[in-house]
Parts: structure tokens; C-alpha cells; sequence
């Protein structure tokens, strides 16, 4: 792993222009001597402190130098400073980061606004974001893990490591209500990763009560939240196999709790409790030291409160609980949810999303084969997904036409958190996006159009 260094007061503009590397799985390309004499000159970065704070990777401040040699326009760039800060200003997000690389350099990163308006703190680049379902991209990561190593086939039924998926039931709805009936085949971990198990978050009106009665669907928070939960993530995964589903295996494509299951599968197949497997082989290696499952005390003060979007879509403080602040500091800190349970920085999940475009490995630290990235990211649903020219990988959305994606090129994937943020991976133009805010419900048009403001800026290939 490459040494994490800070530039001293002075230098980072020259860095920069130079072409220093700032996020780079292999020195691939040419630099000058005099960059890396410059790069080995310069100190460590700091060490932890006391409020948890250890700036593992300190990428400088992207140069117009460094845009315009990405193949950015940085005027056109500036066009996202002032819409992000529009929002802001007109009270219809609290704050918000955006990061972009290309071909793991930093090309953008912006933080503007507050992190918690009601105790006067601001937004920073290293703020910590509940993340939601972009826990998904990381457990479906851990689960490929497990199938290269044999552990785990996609095949497998599910029932081979949670018995209680032997014979799952599916809830239909006739003439006269709803009728129970045996599942026609066994889910299989295929079915999990694509979402195509017919499990939902338990919130369809057909089902809903069964739901509510076990402590799923409606008295999950908004469905999907169990981070609150004194049990371990096996003991209500087992649970949700005893209601009935909402539409037979391979039948369709249907959001729930596929990747939380997921993660009972990855601790049943590797003996480990979830949050360590993803410690140990993911985020740890990756030296993603800002993403948990639940916050360490002395990181409290960096973890971004939550705003709700009302319906004149204004950003106004989200209540405590399961469908606000949520329980990610305080709590039995029991349920790790492969779906929906970690918290991370912006910086930390486009070091994971770098891995991705880099076909697994990130600074020599190897976590996949590129066939299985390539696997991960090519639709295995065919049409069964809902958008025309989209498709739905092993854990991402994959562009498979033009235009369907926005401006994003073919074989783009991605995906979002319920609390606002989302990311973008672009293998054709080596591109990274992140964008973290903490809305919900997320009663805003931003994360949709910070992409687009993102590729209109690409006005040029990158030269290296």
C-alpha cells in the first residue's frame, strides 16, 4: 500500500501541476522526477485525533491545471459550485459533497453547505453520510469475494445457509383478496444479488400488516430500516422466510431485502459476523477508515444530521428515530444490514468505487478478479428490470443504450441511498462520481443533476 502523505502549505498548487498522482491503483503513467522527489519530500499524513479524525487520504485541491488536463472545462465545472450553493442558499438542502476522479485522479471536490445547521456546524470533505443502499454495492462485493474462494456459488440455493428458505411462500392477489402459495422453485443467491428473488421491503399494501405484525415493512422505518434492531442480522432474516413474498423467483425485479439476506449468507459462509468480513477484506485493505456499520463515539460530531424534504421542497430537521437520525451512534449496535447499514465518507466510497474501475484492486491491494467486476457490472436480469436500456447487475444498475442513463456512456453502473446520496462509475471515461447528502424523504432534484452538470463539463479525453 502507497504511503498516505499531506502537501505542506505552498506546494499543493505545484503538485499539482506537475501531475501528482492522487488516487492510483498502479503507477501506470509517466511522472516527472521532479514530482516524485517532491512526493517522497513530503510528511506522513496525521495521526488519529481526538475526535477521530485521521486523514488517511488528503487528496490536494483539484488546479484548473489539473481539470483542464483531465479534459474538464473548468468553467463549465464552476457551473456545479454555483448549483450546489444555490441549493443551499434557498433552504432546499442543508449541504452537501461532491467528489469526481478520472482514471483515479481528483478532479472535483466540493463541500458546501452545513453538516448540522441547528448546532452551527459546517459541511466538511471528510463529514460522514448514512449511506443507505449503497451498503448494497459493498455486501454484494463481499459475497463475489466468497464465490471466488469457492465458499459461495450463485447457484446455490439460499436455504443451504438459511434453512428457513427451504419453502418461502408468495402472496398474490385475486378476485376475492389474497391468496398464500408455495414458491415454484428455491431463491438462489443469483436471485439475491439481482433483486430477482421477489422479496420487497414489506411495505405493498397486500402484505404490509403480515409484515408490521414480525417487525418488518411498515415498522421498519421506512421498510428497509433495521439498524435499531436488538438481534443479531441472521435472527431477522430467518423471520422474514416465515411471510410471503411478492412475486415468484425469477419472475421479476422487486426491491427489498435481497442484500440483507446477503449478508446473513456471508456470515453463515465465512463464520464471521458481517461487520468484521467487511472490515477484514474490504473496507480495512481499501483503507476506507471512515465507513461502519455504527459510528465510533469520537466520530459522533462528523456524522451529518438528517433533514426531511417537505413537499414545497424545503430541507427542515428530521426527527430522531428510525425514519431520521436514525441509530448509528446509540443503539444495540447488533444488526449489521448488508442493505442499508453503513455510514461513510465521500472519500472513503470513491476509493471502493476506484477499485470497481479498476477491474478489483486499488494501490496493490487485490479484492476481485476483473471478470468478476466485469460479471458484477453486466445486466444478468435481461428485461425483466423496469427502464428500457437499463439493466441490473450483481448489486448496480447497468446502462446498456445511450441515453437511457442520462449522459452517462454504456456500461456505466450505478446506484443510490435513500438518504439522497448516490454514485456513478463510467469504465468508457474512467470516471468516479460520488454525491453525498443527508435528505429524507429526498424531496430533491440535485442528486439527478449533479451527473449531468458533472459530463457537460467533459468537454475533452483524458490525456494520460
Amino acid at each position: 500500500m502507497h504511503r498516505h502523505v499531506a502537501a505542506p502549505p505552498g506546494s499543493t498548487g505545484r503538485l499539482v501541476a506537475r501531475g501528482a498522482l492522487v488516487l492510483r491503483s498502479a503507477l501506470t503513467a509517466p511522472i516527472a522526477l521532479s514530482t516524485l522527489i517532491a512526493l517522497a519530500a513530503l510528511p506522513l499524513a496525521a495521526q488519529p485525533d481526538s475526535t477521530g479524525r485521521r486523514p488517511f487520504w488528503r487528496p490536494p485541491p483539484a488546479s484548473r491545471a489539473v481539470q483542464a488536463a483531465a479534459g474538464f472545462s473548468t468553467e463549465r465545472l464552476a457551473r456545479l459550485d454555483r448549483l450546489m450553493q444555490d441549493y443551499v442558499d434557498q433552504g432546499r438542502v442543508a449541504g452537501a459533497v461532491a467528489l469526481v476522479l478520472r482514471d483515479g485522479r481528483l478532479v472535483y471536490e466540493r463541500a458546501v453547505g452545513w453538516s448540522d445547521k441547528e448546532a452551527g456546524r459546517r459541511m466538511t470533505h471528510d463529514a460522514i453520510f448514512r449511506i443507505a443502499s449503497q451498503s448494497k454495492a459493498i455486501t454484494s462485493v463481499a459475497v463475489m469475494i466468497l464465490v471466488e474462494e469457492g465458499k459461495v456459488a450463485l447457484g446455490d440455493p439460499v436455504s443451504r445457509f438459511i434453512p428457513e428458505y427451504a419453502r418461502t411462500t408468495v402472496a398474490v392477489r385475486t378476485d376475492t383478496g389474497v391468496a398464500i402459495v408455495p414458491a415454484r422453485r428455491p431463491i438462489t443467491i443469483k436471485d439475491l444479488l439481482t433483486h430477482t428473488a421477489g422479496i420487497s421491503y414489506g411495505t405493498d399494501p397486500h402484505v404490509a400488516a403480515r409484515y408490521e405484525a414480525r417487525g418488518l415493512g411498515p415498522a421498519a422505518g421506512f421498510g428497509w430500516y433495521i439498524a435499531d434492531k436488538d438481534e443479531p442480522i441472521c435472527t431477522t432474516m430467518a423471520r422474514l422466510a416465515s411471510l410471503p413474498f411478492v412475486a415468484q423467483p425469477g419472475e421479476g425485479w422487486v426491491y427489498g431485502y435481497n442484500t440483507d439476506i446477503l449478508g446473513c449468507v456471508v456470515e453463515r459462509a465465512s463464520g464471521m459476523p458481517l461487520d468484521a468480513f467487511v472490515a477484514q477484506r474490504i473496507t480495512g485493505p481499501l483503507g476506507m477508515v471512515d465507513t461502519h456499520f455504527f459510528l465510533p463515539a469520537a466520530k459522533r460530531d462528523r456524522l451529518t444530521a438528517v433533514y426531511a424534504g417537505t413537499e414545497e421542497g424545503r430541507a427542515v430537521r428530521a426527527p430522531d428515530g428510525a425514519r431520521g437520525q436514525g441509530h448509528y451512534v446509540d443503539g444495540p449496535r447488533r444488526s449489521f444490514s448488508g442493505g442499508a447499514g453503513l455510514v461513510s465518507t465521500a472519500r472513503d466510497y470513491a476509493r471502493f468505487l476506484q477499485m470497481l474501475l479498476n477491474g478489483g484492486s486499488l494501490d496493490g491491494v487485490r479484492i476481485l478478479a476483473p471478470r468478476t467486476v466485469r460479471l458484477m457490472a453486466t445486466n444478468q436480469v435481461g428485461t425483466l428490470y423496469r427502464t428500457p436500456g437499463l439493466g441490473f447487475g450483481l448489486g448496480f444498475e447497468v446502462v446498456e443504450a445511450y441515453g437511457a442513463g442520462g449522459l452517462s456512456a454504456e456500461g456505466t453502473f450505478s446506484w443510490g441511498g435513500a438518504y439522497g446520496s448516490n454514485y456513478r462509475v463510467d469504465p468508457r471515461d474512467k470516471l468516479v462520481m460520488v454525491f453525498m447528502i443527508q435528505q429524507i424523504p429526498a424531496r430533491t432534484d440535485l442528486p439527478a443533476l449533479v451527473p449531468t452538470l458533472v459530463y457537460s463539463a467533459l468537454t475533452g479525453p483524458a490525456p494520460w
